[in-house]
This record gives structure tokens, C-alpha cells and sequence, in this order.
């Protein structure tokens, strides 16, 4: 796999932006808080991180698969999320877990649960790290737990059957989204969900979390793919059968679908595969608002055209990225199939723009995505994980949070959450921040805004200022009749809106669910359901 994944930062070690993309990032936000320059701390090297001895030692039969070293704990202590880069930053490792386990297959998953729990330890299974909602963490002191153990698939990656005739493949949990498509690509098939974690996150972890991937519509979240699974759970394994469609009661494979680790281990799953796209067609169109372009994109979705991508960017999100001059809002639009030509639906998908103010930018229908504004948004899109590693020592706060709305609440939940995440950080900072929103993905009954704020924060207090700003949004997002997560998942950072948003009964289906799967409440304690 190359080099190892860093211990802090996104992606592998060597990895990061360009001195060129660098300059370009931390220039919109000299300009945006009108500074000539940051002040800005030193990250903590790894040989600097003091961790506390293991707490447990794994037995003999296990010592092979498991790592206790100073490395293998620190990069599993978090994921992704702010808080997490300001702990990392600060050396703060207090969670790392104490040991760390790779199993090679379903029976040694299950020995390290019987030692795990045997042990009165809590268990993390951990993907690629990808988290940006506190999902991998596991904080241990003062609680029932003796020690903290974390379960890495990355051992289990390989596509281990395909079915050409149904178009489905068996793919182990811990296949990471590059060498799943590699191993597929000889079958002319792919799976075709692309999340922006792609690169560092894995089939299991998409599955868990119930992943948004590529396409803006129709095929949107992971679960449209899962065909049957496999999971490991301390009472035993379960399997689902492989079936088109069911109408035999609820769905097994719906009560792992989303559950985060809490109540199993995705070994394995049938997973419905696409063919290789062929036929492309893309468009960047400008609107002369944000609104309008929203409506656009209604008029689309309701269409029934289901196009790829679907994205509109707000004057001041398509600026940021460097998609426009921030006087227009930009939709990156775009078909394609493996089967027949897509030209028509693009024709009719631009009438529908155009009909609200939208203006399509010329260039080649078969390159536009990589081209103009879409260029140059995916190119941002893509690139922007790794900004977090300068931005967080620079004192500057940048983080994201997204939703799902119906059509007739969008406008004003619009108006109502970008306004109460700005007067958050003018409470918290001093400062006036910036509030952006761009659409991930479309339905024909509403859409899924997506807002990044930008805010100058204080050393020593940028973990409580950016709280005070995550609480303010999130309890705007609900009281507007959207969801806590359209895909980024709960954890344990949107645990407390969960809550709120999930019906009681439910709730207390869940922990049933819980109970009987996990008798010992060892899988990721304080997810979704509290031991």
C-alpha cells in the first residue's frame, strides 16, 4: 500500500498540497479576516507523543496480529474531525487505544472480540481512519472499561468473488476504494461510489456509516449497493442472503447498514457493481443566485433524469474554491452511463437551467467535467482534505456540517442555519466569520445542503469556540426539520441531535438490538447507543 498513513493529517505520510495550493487556501483567508499572516504552532511530532504502558497484553495466540508501538496507537487514537486535529496538534493522545489489532480473517475478528472482552475492554473497528464526526475515538477513563482495543480491517481488502452474471461481487470489509476499483476494473465493472474519503477509507467504514459516494441522485448513499453482508459479532456471525429485493419483513442487512460499529464487524458483502462508464456528458452553469440555481435543480430532480452530479456551489463557495469571482452561484452538472449515450438528458437537464436564469459555460460536453469551473471544483473538492493540517495550527477553524431538507422548507432553513452559524462565531470568536453552502445530493422531494464555515479562532480555546459554533448549527438544523447527517454519520460529535431526531421507541428497539448482539456493550461505546 506505500507508505503508511500519517499518525496526523490526512492521507500518507509525504502526502499534502503543493507550496502553489498552499498559497492559494491560506491567501482567501488572509483576505477574508484581512491579515497579513497567522500565528501559528508547532504540530507534535510522533517522537514527541508520550502514550500511557498498555493496559492490557494481548495473548500469545494473538501477539502476531497485534501492535502496541507508539505509532500504530497514535494513528488510531482519532479521525478526522476538527477536535481531532486540535488533540493531535497539541499531543494530546489520551485516547489512543492500547492496543491495536489487524486480523487476516473472520476467526481471528472473532478471537480478538473473545480476548477483548474476556478482557473488559472496549473494541473499536476502525476503517481508514476517515471519520470527521468523532466516530473512531474511544475515551476509556472513568468508564466500565478496563483498556481500549481497536480492530483494523486492512488485512481483509480483497474482492473474493464476482458474479458477472447478476453483476455483484463479494468484497471483504477492509478493502480500501482504490484497490477495491483496481481488482474490479479487470471484470470491466466497478462499484462506482466515490465519497471524498475514497482514497483512505474502505468498504466496511462505507457501509457503517452509510457512505454518500459520486452520484448526486438515484444511486446517492452506500445502501443502495449492499446486496447481502457478512458481520462478526460477539454472539456469533450473521449472514443475509443475496437477493434482488425482499419483502420478508424488516431488513437484516438495514439494521447493520448505519450501525457504526456497535453492533458487529462488516467482514464481507455482496455488492451490487455498475458497468464502467462509456458515455459522458458534463456542463458548468452560472445563476445569477444561489436560490435560483436551487430551483434548477428541483426542476431536475423532479425531471426524472437522474444525472451524476448535480452540485450547485453559492457565489461565495464557488469563490472560495476558486470556481468563480463570487458574483454568480455554479451548478457542475453531469451524466453518464455504460450502456448508451447521454446527450439527451443533458439537453433537457440545461432547459430546465435555463428556464431559471441559468447560463451554460462553453467547452467540450465530453471533458466539462474536467474543465472550467467543474475543473476546478473537483480539483478543490478533492484537494481540500489536506488543508486541515496547516489551517488547524494557524489558529483558523474550518469545518463543514450537512443536512437533508424538503424542497418547501430549503429557502428559509437556508436563511435560518447560515444566520445562526454566524452569529455563533461572532459570540465565540470576536470576529466575523463565513458561512458557505453548497448541494452534495438531490431528490425529487428535496435536497442535501451542505454549509463550511470559516472562522478565526483564539489558541488555547479553538476546541470550545468551534463546540459553541457545531452546538449553535446543529440545533439550527434541527429545529428546521432537517437531519442531524445526510452522510458524514453520527459518532459521538452529532450523538446528543441523534438523539433528538430518532423516535424513543426506536431508540429502545436499538439498544434491544444492542443487548442481544453485544451482550457486554464492548463495540464502540458512546455511538448511537450508550452502554
Amino acid at each position: 500500500m506505500g507508505a503508511r498513513l500519517k499518525h496526523y493529517g490526512w492521507g500518507r505520510e509525504g502526502e499534502g498540497m503543493t507550496e502553489a495550493e498552499q498559497a492559494f487556501v491560506l491567501g482567501r483567508y488572509q483576505a477574508k479576516f484581512s491579515r497579513d499572516g497567522f500565528e501559528t504552532i508547532e504540530v507534535a511530532r510522533l517522537d514527541d507523543i508520550k502514550l500511557r504502558e498498555p493496559r492490557i497484553v494481548p495473548p500469545k495466540s494473538l501477539s502476531e496480529i497485534c501492535a502496541v508501538d507508539v505509532y500504530h496507537r497514535a494513528a488510531h487514537a482519532y479521525g478526522k474531525s476538527y477536535p481531532d486535529y486540535v488533540r493531535g496538534m497539541l499531543g494530546d493522545y489520551d485516547a489512543a487505544p492500547d492496543v491495536v489489532a489487524y486480523p487476516r480473517d473472520e476467526a481471528e475478528i472473532a478471537a480478538v472480540m473473545d480476548w477483548a472482552g474476556g478482557a473488559g475492554a472496549a473494541l473499536t473497528p476502525f476503517g481508514g481512519g476517515s471519520s470527521v464526526c468523532g466516530g473512531v475515538e474511544c475515551r476509556v477513563e472513568g468508564s466500565r472499561y478496563n483498556a481500549a482495543v481497536t480492530l483494523d480491517l486492512r488485512h481483509l481488502g480483497k474482492v473474493l468473488e464476482v458474479d458477472a452474471t447478476s453483476r455483484a461481487a463479494l468484497i471483504q470489509g477492509g478493502a480500501y476504494g482504490p484497490a477495491l476499483e483496481a481488482q474490479l476494473k479487470p471484470h470491466n465493472f466497478t462499484l462506482r461510489h466515490f465519497p471524498q474519503s475514497f482514497e483512505y477509507s474502505t468498504l466496511g467504514g462505507w457501509i457503517a456509516t452509510r457512505s454518500g459516494g459520486h452520484f448526486a441522485s438515484l444511486y446517492t448513499h452506500i445502501d443502495d449497493f449492499v446486496e447481502s453482508l457478512r458481520v462478526v459479532t460477539p454472539r456469533g456471525v450473521v449472514e443475509t442472503r443475496r437477493l434482488p429485493g425482499s419483502g420478508a419483513g424488516p431488513s437484516p442487512d438495514r439494521m447493520f447498514i448505519g450501525s457504526e460499529g456497535t453492533l458487529g464487524v462488516i467482514s464481507a458483502a455482496w455488492m451490487r457493481l455498475q458497468a464502467r462508464p462509456t458515455f459522458r456528458a458534463g456542463a458548468s452553469v452560472r445563476f445569477p443566485s444561489f436560490f435560483a440555481a436551487a430551483r434548477a435543480v428541483r426542476a431536475v430532480a423532479q425531471a426524472g433524469l437522474y444525472p451524476s452530479n448535480c452540485r450547485i456551489l453559492d457565489p461565495q463557495e464557488a469563490y472560495n474554491t476558486g470556481a468563480a469571482d463570487g458574483s454568480v452561484a455554479i451548478m457542475v452538472l453531469a451524466f453518464e452511463s455504460g450502456d448508451h449515450p447521454v446527450e439527451p438528458w443533458m439537453a433537457r437537464a440545461l432547459q430546465c437551467c435555463a428556464d431559471h436564469g441559468g447560463t451554460k459555460e462553453e467547452a467540450e460536453a465530453s471533458s466539462a467535467h474536467l474543465e472550467g469551473a467543474a475543473g476546478l471544483w473537483r480539483n478543490a473538492f478533492i484537494r481540500m482534505p489536506y488543508a486541515r493540517e496547516f489551517l488547524t495550527p494557524a489558529g483558523l477553524i474550518n469545518d463543514t456540517f450537512e443536512t437533508s431538507i424538503t424542497w418547501e422548507r430549503f429557502e428559509s432553513s437556508h436563511d435560518r442555519v447560515k444566520a445562526a452559524t454566524e452569529q455563533a462565531i461572532l459570540d465565540a470568536t470576536g470576529i466575523e466569520g463565513e458561512v458557505t453552502c453548497r448541494f452534495t445530493h438531490v431528490y425529487p422531494d428535496g435536497p442535501a445542503p451542505y454549509f463550511s464555515f470559516h472562522a478565526l479562532g483564539r489558541h488555547g480555546a479553538l476546541l470550545e469556540q468551534w463546540q459553541a459554533i457545531k452546538d449553535a448549527a446543529s440545533d439550527a438544523l434541527i429545529a428546521a426539520g432537517g437531519t442531524i447527517t445526510h452522510h458524514h454519520a453520527v459518532g459521538r460529535d452529532h450523538r446528543k441531535w441523534y438523539d433528538r431526531q430518532r423516535p424513543e421507541l426506536f431508540a429502545a428497539a436499538l439498544r434491544a438490538a444492542k443487548r442481544e448482539l453485544d451482550p457486554q456493550a464492548m463495540l464502540n461505546p458512546g455511538v448511537l447507543i450508550d452502554p
